[in-house]
Protein backbone atom coordinates (compact mmCIF):
# COMPACT_ATOMS: atom_id res chain seq x y z
CA UNK A 1 0.00 0.00 0.00
CA UNK A 2 1.41 3.40 -0.97
CA UNK A 3 1.62 6.21 1.56
CA UNK A 4 -1.05 8.27 -0.22
CA UNK A 5 -3.42 5.29 -0.40
CA UNK A 6 -2.93 4.71 3.32
CA UNK A 7 -3.72 8.38 4.07
CA UNK A 8 -6.86 8.26 1.90
CA UNK A 9 -8.11 5.02 3.48
CA UNK A 10 -7.66 6.41 6.98
CA UNK A 11 -9.44 9.61 5.95
CA UNK A 12 -12.25 7.51 4.47
CA UNK A 13 -12.68 5.78 7.82
CA UNK A 14 -12.45 9.07 9.72
CA UNK A 15 -15.23 10.73 7.73
CA UNK A 16 -17.91 8.74 9.55
CA UNK A 17 -16.44 9.67 12.94
CA UNK A 18 -16.41 13.34 11.96
CA UNK A 19 -19.99 13.17 10.67
CA UNK A 20 -21.12 11.75 14.02
CA UNK A 21 -19.10 14.21 16.10
CA UNK A 22 -21.38 16.54 18.04
CA UNK A 23 -21.70 20.02 16.53
CA UNK A 24 -20.43 21.54 19.80
CA UNK A 25 -17.17 19.64 19.41
CA UNK A 26 -16.88 20.58 15.75
CA UNK A 27 -17.31 24.23 16.68
CA UNK A 28 -14.82 23.81 19.52
CA UNK A 29 -12.30 22.50 16.99
CA UNK A 30 -12.82 25.63 14.88
CA UNK A 31 -12.35 27.90 17.92
CA UNK A 32 -9.12 26.10 18.70
CA UNK A 33 -7.91 26.59 15.11
CA UNK A 34 -8.68 30.32 15.16
CA UNK A 35 -6.92 30.69 18.52
CA UNK A 36 -3.82 28.75 17.42
CA UNK A 37 -3.50 30.82 14.24
CA UNK A 38 -3.79 34.05 16.24
CA UNK A 39 -1.10 32.84 18.62
CA UNK A 40 1.24 31.73 15.85
CA UNK A 41 1.05 34.61 13.37
CA UNK A 42 4.79 35.25 13.47
CA UNK A 43 5.52 31.62 12.65
CA UNK A 44 3.13 31.78 9.68
CA UNK A 45 4.58 35.06 8.39
CA UNK A 46 8.09 33.61 8.72
CA UNK A 47 7.18 30.55 6.66
CA UNK A 48 5.42 32.73 4.11
CA UNK A 49 8.50 34.95 3.80
CA UNK A 50 10.58 31.88 2.92
CA UNK A 51 8.11 30.99 0.18
CA UNK A 52 8.08 34.55 -1.14
CA UNK A 53 11.87 34.67 -1.40
CA UNK A 54 11.96 31.40 -3.33
CA UNK A 55 9.01 32.40 -5.51
CA UNK A 56 10.46 35.82 -6.37
CA UNK A 57 13.41 34.04 -7.95
CA UNK A 58 10.99 32.01 -10.06
CA UNK A 59 9.17 35.20 -11.10
CA UNK A 60 12.47 36.77 -12.13
CA UNK A 61 13.28 33.64 -14.16
CA UNK A 62 9.88 33.63 -15.82
CA UNK A 63 8.90 30.34 -14.15
CA UNK A 64 6.12 31.85 -12.03
CA UNK A 65 3.62 34.56 -12.89
CA UNK A 66 3.32 37.78 -10.93
CA UNK A 67 -0.36 37.00 -10.37
CA UNK A 68 0.53 33.71 -8.66
CA UNK A 69 3.14 35.49 -6.54
CA UNK A 70 0.52 38.05 -5.45
CA UNK A 71 -1.88 35.29 -4.37
CA UNK A 72 0.87 33.67 -2.33
CA UNK A 73 1.62 36.68 -0.14
CA UNK A 74 -0.01 36.85 3.29
CA UNK A 75 -0.54 40.21 4.97
CA UNK A 76 -2.43 41.56 7.98
CA UNK A 77 -5.61 42.03 5.96
CA UNK A 78 -5.64 38.45 4.69
CA UNK A 79 -4.79 37.12 8.15
CA UNK A 80 -7.55 39.18 9.75
CA UNK A 81 -10.14 38.08 7.20
CA UNK A 82 -9.03 34.46 7.48
CA UNK A 83 -9.41 34.35 11.27
CA UNK A 84 -12.70 36.23 11.10
CA UNK A 85 -13.84 33.72 8.47
CA UNK A 86 -13.30 30.86 10.93
CA UNK A 87 -15.45 32.61 13.55
CA UNK A 88 -18.08 33.35 10.93
CA UNK A 89 -18.26 29.63 10.13
CA UNK A 90 -18.64 28.84 13.83
CA UNK A 91 -21.63 31.20 14.00
CA UNK A 92 -23.37 29.53 11.07
CA UNK A 93 -26.14 27.01 11.67
CA UNK A 94 -25.22 23.33 11.70
CA UNK A 95 -25.69 22.38 8.03
CA UNK A 96 -26.11 18.63 8.47
CA UNK A 97 -29.05 16.54 9.71
CA UNK A 98 -31.46 19.30 8.71
CA UNK A 99 -34.90 18.20 7.54
CA UNK A 100 -35.41 19.88 4.16
CA UNK A 101 -38.94 18.54 3.85
CA UNK A 102 -41.14 15.73 5.15
CA UNK A 103 -43.97 13.93 3.38
CA UNK A 104 -46.46 11.37 4.63
CA UNK A 105 -46.80 8.88 1.77
CA UNK A 106 -49.53 7.06 3.66
CA UNK A 107 -50.56 6.72 7.28
CA UNK A 108 -47.51 5.58 9.21
CA UNK A 109 -45.21 5.87 6.18
CA UNK A 110 -43.16 9.09 6.33
CA UNK A 111 -40.40 10.20 3.94
CA UNK A 112 -37.86 12.84 4.99
CA UNK A 113 -35.18 14.61 2.94
CA UNK A 114 -32.26 15.26 5.29
CA UNK A 115 -28.89 16.92 4.72
CA UNK A 116 -25.63 15.03 5.14
CA UNK A 117 -21.94 15.55 4.27
CA UNK A 118 -20.60 14.64 0.84
CA UNK A 119 -17.99 12.44 2.53
CA UNK A 120 -14.30 12.59 1.61
CA UNK A 121 -13.18 15.54 -0.51
CA UNK A 122 -9.86 16.05 -2.23
CA UNK A 123 -8.95 19.72 -2.65
CA UNK A 124 -6.05 20.73 -4.88
CA UNK A 125 -5.09 24.39 -4.77
CA UNK A 126 -2.31 26.66 -5.97
CA UNK A 127 -0.57 29.63 -4.40
CA UNK A 128 -3.11 30.86 -1.85
CA UNK A 129 -2.15 29.26 1.51
CA UNK A 130 -5.04 30.95 3.35
CA UNK A 131 -7.31 28.64 1.32
CA UNK A 132 -6.24 25.80 3.60
CA UNK A 133 -7.81 27.43 6.63
CA UNK A 134 -11.01 28.35 4.79
CA UNK A 135 -11.46 24.85 3.42
CA UNK A 136 -10.60 23.09 6.67
CA UNK A 137 -13.10 25.23 8.59
CA UNK A 138 -15.92 24.53 6.15
CA UNK A 139 -15.07 20.83 6.00
CA UNK A 140 -15.10 20.39 9.76
CA UNK A 141 -18.35 22.32 10.19
CA UNK A 142 -20.05 20.31 7.42
CA UNK A 143 -18.68 16.98 8.65
CA UNK A 144 -16.52 16.26 5.59
CA UNK A 145 -13.06 14.70 5.71
CA UNK A 146 -10.47 16.37 3.45
CA UNK A 147 -7.25 15.60 1.64
CA UNK A 148 -5.49 18.93 0.92
CA UNK A 149 -2.81 19.37 -1.75
CA UNK A 150 -1.23 22.81 -1.93
CA UNK A 151 1.10 24.22 -4.54
CA UNK A 152 4.86 23.80 -4.17
CA UNK A 153 5.29 27.59 -4.22
CA UNK A 154 3.51 27.77 -0.81
CA UNK A 155 4.97 24.61 0.73
CA UNK A 156 6.49 26.23 3.82
CA UNK A 157 3.37 28.26 4.58
CA UNK A 158 1.12 25.24 4.03
CA UNK A 159 3.23 23.12 6.37
CA UNK A 160 3.04 25.82 9.05
CA UNK A 161 -0.74 26.08 8.75
CA UNK A 162 -1.16 22.31 8.79
CA UNK A 163 0.97 21.91 11.90
CA UNK A 164 -1.00 24.66 13.66
CA UNK A 165 -4.33 23.10 12.61
CA UNK A 166 -3.27 19.65 13.79
CA UNK A 167 -2.17 21.07 17.15
CA UNK A 168 -5.57 22.74 17.50
CA UNK A 169 -7.44 19.55 16.62
CA UNK A 170 -5.44 17.55 19.17
CA UNK A 171 -6.91 19.83 21.83
CA UNK A 172 -10.45 18.92 20.74
CA UNK A 173 -11.90 15.85 22.51
CA UNK A 174 -12.75 12.88 20.27
CA UNK A 175 -11.74 14.69 17.08
CA UNK A 176 -10.53 12.22 14.40
CA UNK A 177 -7.18 13.73 13.30
CA UNK A 178 -7.14 11.59 10.13
CA UNK A 179 -10.10 13.63 8.83
CA UNK A 180 -7.79 16.53 7.88
CA UNK A 181 -4.72 15.74 5.76
CA UNK A 182 -2.05 17.52 3.74
CA UNK A 183 -0.06 15.94 0.90
CA UNK A 184 2.79 17.50 -1.05
CA UNK A 185 4.19 15.97 -4.21
CA UNK A 186 2.91 16.13 -7.78
CA UNK A 187 2.96 12.34 -7.82
CA UNK A 188 0.49 12.39 -4.94
CA UNK A 189 -2.01 14.15 -7.22
CA UNK A 190 -1.89 11.29 -9.72
CA UNK A 191 -2.50 8.78 -6.95
CA UNK A 192 -5.27 10.88 -5.44
CA UNK A 193 -7.13 11.14 -8.74
CA UNK A 194 -7.11 7.35 -9.13
CA UNK A 195 -8.73 6.59 -5.77
CA UNK A 196 -12.35 7.00 -6.88
CA UNK A 197 -13.54 4.17 -4.62
CA UNK A 198 -12.74 6.32 -1.58
CA UNK A 199 -12.90 9.97 -2.65
CA UNK A 200 -16.33 11.45 -3.32
CA UNK A 201 -15.40 14.82 -4.84
CA UNK A 202 -12.37 16.74 -6.13
CA UNK A 203 -12.28 20.54 -5.90
CA UNK A 204 -9.43 22.24 -7.81
CA UNK A 205 -8.49 25.86 -7.16
CA UNK A 206 -5.90 27.22 -9.53
CA UNK A 207 -4.97 27.77 -13.14
CA UNK A 208 -6.89 26.68 -16.19
CA UNK A 209 -4.09 24.18 -16.83
CA UNK A 210 -4.49 22.60 -13.39
CA UNK A 211 -8.28 22.32 -13.58
CA UNK A 212 -8.22 20.91 -17.11
CA UNK A 213 -5.62 18.33 -16.09
CA UNK A 214 -7.71 17.18 -13.14
CA UNK A 215 -10.93 17.00 -15.14
CA UNK A 216 -9.18 14.87 -17.78
CA UNK A 217 -7.47 12.45 -15.39
CA UNK A 218 -10.05 11.22 -12.91
CA UNK A 219 -13.37 9.41 -12.64
CA UNK A 220 -14.13 11.36 -9.47
CA UNK A 221 -16.68 14.20 -9.85
CA UNK A 222 -14.92 17.59 -10.13
CA UNK A 223 -16.36 20.83 -8.77
CA UNK A 224 -14.88 24.18 -9.73
CA UNK A 225 -14.05 26.57 -12.52
CA UNK A 226 -11.27 26.52 -15.07
CA UNK A 227 -11.04 30.29 -15.56
CA UNK A 228 -12.54 33.57 -14.42
CA UNK A 229 -13.35 35.59 -17.51
CA UNK A 230 -15.74 38.13 -16.03
CA UNK A 231 -17.52 40.96 -17.85
CA UNK A 232 -19.12 44.30 -17.17
CA UNK A 233 -21.67 45.66 -19.63
CA UNK A 234 -22.07 49.44 -19.53
CA UNK A 235 -25.55 50.29 -20.80
CA UNK A 236 -26.27 53.64 -22.43
CA UNK A 237 -28.17 54.92 -19.36
CA UNK A 238 -25.46 54.06 -16.82
CA UNK A 239 -24.29 56.88 -14.56
CA UNK A 240 -20.77 58.08 -15.29
CA UNK A 241 -19.49 58.14 -11.69
CA UNK A 242 -20.96 54.71 -10.93
CA UNK A 243 -19.41 53.24 -14.09
CA UNK A 244 -15.96 54.62 -13.33
CA UNK A 245 -15.98 53.56 -9.67
CA UNK A 246 -17.38 50.07 -10.21
CA UNK A 247 -15.22 49.26 -13.24
CA UNK A 248 -12.05 50.42 -11.52
CA UNK A 249 -12.84 48.39 -8.39
CA UNK A 250 -13.63 45.29 -10.45
CA UNK A 251 -10.25 45.56 -12.21
CA UNK A 252 -7.67 46.85 -9.74
CA UNK A 253 -8.94 46.02 -6.24
CA UNK A 254 -7.29 42.59 -6.67
CA UNK A 255 -6.39 42.07 -10.36
CA UNK A 256 -5.26 38.45 -9.97
CA UNK A 257 -8.55 37.29 -8.42
CA UNK A 258 -10.79 35.03 -10.48
CA UNK A 259 -13.69 37.48 -10.05
CA UNK A 260 -11.79 40.50 -11.39
CA UNK A 261 -13.28 41.91 -14.60
CA UNK A 262 -11.41 41.10 -17.82
CA UNK A 263 -13.69 42.63 -20.49
CA UNK A 264 -15.86 45.75 -20.42
CA UNK A 265 -18.56 45.93 -23.08
CA UNK A 266 -19.85 49.46 -23.68
CA UNK A 267 -23.08 50.37 -25.46
CA UNK A 268 -22.33 52.49 -28.53
CA UNK A 269 -24.61 55.28 -27.22
CA UNK A 270 -22.94 55.53 -23.80
CA UNK A 271 -21.66 59.14 -23.84
CA UNK A 272 -18.65 58.84 -21.52
CA UNK A 273 -16.55 56.08 -23.10
CA UNK A 274 -13.44 58.22 -23.52
CA UNK A 275 -13.72 59.49 -19.97
CA UNK A 276 -13.97 55.89 -18.73
CA UNK A 277 -10.85 54.85 -20.64
CA UNK A 278 -8.91 57.87 -19.35
CA UNK A 279 -10.02 57.13 -15.78
CA UNK A 280 -8.78 53.54 -16.04
CA UNK A 281 -5.48 54.55 -17.67
CA UNK A 282 -4.85 57.19 -15.01
CA UNK A 283 -5.16 54.42 -12.41
CA UNK A 284 -2.63 52.17 -14.07
CA UNK A 285 -4.87 50.02 -16.25
CA UNK A 286 -3.73 49.07 -19.75
CA UNK A 287 -6.59 49.14 -22.26
CA UNK A 288 -6.73 46.51 -25.01
CA UNK A 289 -9.22 47.16 -27.84
CA UNK A 290 -8.20 44.51 -30.35
CA UNK A 291 -7.29 41.42 -28.31
CA UNK A 292 -5.98 38.21 -29.81
CA UNK A 293 -8.75 36.45 -27.89
CA UNK A 294 -11.83 37.56 -25.98
CA UNK A 295 -11.36 34.52 -23.74
CA UNK A 296 -8.16 35.81 -22.15
CA UNK A 297 -7.85 35.94 -18.37
CA UNK A 298 -5.25 38.66 -17.79
CA UNK A 299 -5.07 38.43 -13.97
CA UNK A 300 -3.36 41.81 -14.16
CA UNK A 301 -4.15 45.51 -14.62
CA UNK A 302 -5.09 44.86 -18.24
CA UNK A 303 -8.61 45.22 -19.57
CA UNK A 304 -10.31 44.60 -22.89
CA UNK A 305 -12.80 47.32 -23.84
CA UNK A 306 -15.24 46.70 -26.69
CA UNK A 307 -18.15 48.73 -28.06
CA UNK A 308 -21.39 46.84 -28.75
CA UNK A 309 -24.56 47.86 -30.54
CA UNK A 310 -27.10 46.58 -28.04
CA UNK A 311 -27.87 44.72 -24.84
CA UNK A 312 -28.59 41.61 -26.91
CA UNK A 313 -25.12 41.76 -28.49
CA UNK A 314 -23.54 42.13 -25.04
CA UNK A 315 -25.41 39.07 -23.74
CA UNK A 316 -24.42 37.05 -26.80
CA UNK A 317 -20.76 38.05 -26.39
CA UNK A 318 -20.68 37.13 -22.70
CA UNK A 319 -22.33 33.74 -23.22
CA UNK A 320 -19.89 32.98 -26.04
CA UNK A 321 -16.59 34.16 -24.55
CA UNK A 322 -17.20 34.20 -20.79
CA UNK A 323 -16.42 31.44 -18.33
CA UNK A 324 -19.88 31.47 -16.67
CA UNK A 325 -18.31 32.87 -13.51
CA UNK A 326 -19.57 36.40 -12.74
CA UNK A 327 -20.86 39.18 -14.99
CA UNK A 328 -22.38 42.57 -14.20
CA UNK A 329 -24.57 45.15 -15.93
CA UNK A 330 -24.39 48.86 -15.13
CA UNK A 331 -27.68 50.50 -16.09
CA UNK A 332 -30.51 52.69 -14.84
CA UNK A 333 -33.05 50.62 -16.77
CA UNK A 334 -34.54 47.98 -14.45
CA UNK A 335 -35.97 46.05 -17.39
CA UNK A 336 -32.55 45.81 -19.05
CA UNK A 337 -31.00 44.68 -15.78
CA UNK A 338 -33.55 41.89 -15.36
CA UNK A 339 -33.10 40.77 -18.97
CA UNK A 340 -29.34 40.69 -18.56
CA UNK A 341 -29.54 38.75 -15.28
CA UNK A 342 -31.98 36.27 -16.80
CA UNK A 343 -30.22 35.70 -20.12
CA UNK A 344 -26.55 35.68 -19.07
CA UNK A 345 -25.63 32.08 -18.25
CA UNK A 346 -23.28 32.65 -15.31
CA UNK A 347 -23.10 31.56 -11.69
CA UNK A 348 -23.22 35.22 -10.60
CA UNK A 349 -25.12 37.99 -12.40
CA UNK A 350 -24.97 41.46 -10.84
CA UNK A 351 -26.61 44.85 -11.33
CA UNK A 352 -24.76 48.12 -10.72
CA UNK A 353 -21.98 46.59 -8.67
CA UNK A 354 -18.49 45.13 -8.91
CA UNK A 355 -17.82 41.53 -9.95
CA UNK A 356 -15.46 41.33 -6.97
CA UNK A 357 -18.44 40.74 -4.68
CA UNK A 358 -18.58 37.16 -5.98
CA UNK A 359 -17.04 35.62 -2.89
CA UNK A 360 -18.17 33.27 -0.12
CA UNK A 361 -16.92 35.56 2.64
CA UNK A 362 -18.76 38.55 1.18
CA UNK A 363 -21.91 36.48 0.63
CA UNK A 364 -21.95 35.65 4.34
CA UNK A 365 -20.97 31.99 3.86
CA UNK A 366 -18.13 32.48 6.36
CA UNK A 367 -15.65 31.24 3.76
CA UNK A 368 -15.62 29.24 0.56
CA UNK A 369 -13.87 26.19 -0.85
CA UNK A 370 -13.97 27.77 -4.29
CA UNK A 371 -16.28 29.15 -6.92
CA UNK A 372 -18.12 26.71 -9.12
CA UNK A 373 -19.36 27.23 -12.65
CA UNK A 374 -20.91 23.76 -12.62
CA UNK A 375 -24.63 23.25 -13.09
CA UNK A 376 -24.89 20.32 -10.72
CA UNK A 377 -24.43 20.07 -6.95
CA UNK A 378 -23.31 23.66 -6.30
CA UNK A 379 -22.84 26.89 -8.27
CA UNK A 380 -21.09 30.14 -7.46
CA UNK A 381 -19.14 30.52 -4.18
CA UNK A 382 -19.28 27.13 -2.47
CA UNK A 383 -19.77 27.40 1.27
CA UNK A 384 -21.30 25.06 3.83
CA UNK A 385 -24.42 24.25 1.85
CA UNK A 386 -22.33 23.37 -1.20
CA UNK A 387 -20.45 20.78 0.86
CA UNK A 388 -23.64 19.03 1.89
CA UNK A 389 -25.86 16.70 -0.05
CA UNK A 390 -28.96 14.88 1.19
CA UNK A 391 -30.42 11.48 1.70
CA UNK A 392 -34.00 10.23 1.85
CA UNK A 393 -35.06 8.56 5.08
CA UNK A 394 -38.27 6.53 5.00
CA UNK A 395 -39.96 5.64 8.29
CA UNK A 396 -42.54 2.86 8.16
CA UNK A 397 -44.58 0.40 10.18
CA UNK A 398 -44.12 -2.78 8.17
CA UNK A 399 -45.69 -1.57 4.91
CA UNK A 400 -44.95 -3.53 1.72
CA UNK A 401 -45.02 -2.35 -1.89
CA UNK A 402 -47.25 -5.25 -2.89
CA UNK A 403 -50.27 -3.78 -1.11
CA UNK A 404 -49.96 -0.58 -3.14
CA UNK A 405 -49.28 -2.41 -6.41
CA UNK A 406 -52.47 -4.47 -5.91
CA UNK A 407 -54.52 -1.40 -5.00
CA UNK A 408 -55.18 -2.63 -1.45
CA UNK A 409 -53.65 0.59 -0.17
CA UNK A 410 -53.37 4.06 -1.74
CA UNK A 411 -50.70 6.76 -1.38
CA UNK A 412 -51.97 10.17 -0.32
CA UNK A 413 -48.61 12.07 -0.45
CA UNK A 414 -49.31 14.74 2.15
CA UNK A 415 -46.56 17.21 3.07
CA UNK A 416 -46.14 17.52 6.82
Amino acid sequence: MTEITDIVKKAYEAKTKLYNLDIKLRDEALKNIAHEIEENKDKIYGANKEDLILSQKKVDEGKLTQATFNRLKLDENKMRDMIKGVYDVINLENPINKVLWARELDKGLVLKKITCPIGLIGIIFEARPDVMVQITSLAIKSGNAVILKGGSEAENTNKAFFEIIQNALKKTPEFPLEAVNLIFSHEDIKSLLSLDEYIDLIIPRGSNKLVTYIQSNTKIPVLGHASGICHIFVDKTAKRELVENVTLDAKIQYPSACNAVETVLVHKEYPYLNELKNHLIENGVKIVENPESYSCEYSDKILTVKTVNSLAEAIEHINKYGSHHTDSILTEEAENAEKFMTMVDSAGVFHNTSTRFSDGFRYGFGAEVGISTNKTLARGPVGLEGLCIYKYRLYGEGQTVGDYAKGVKQFHHRDI
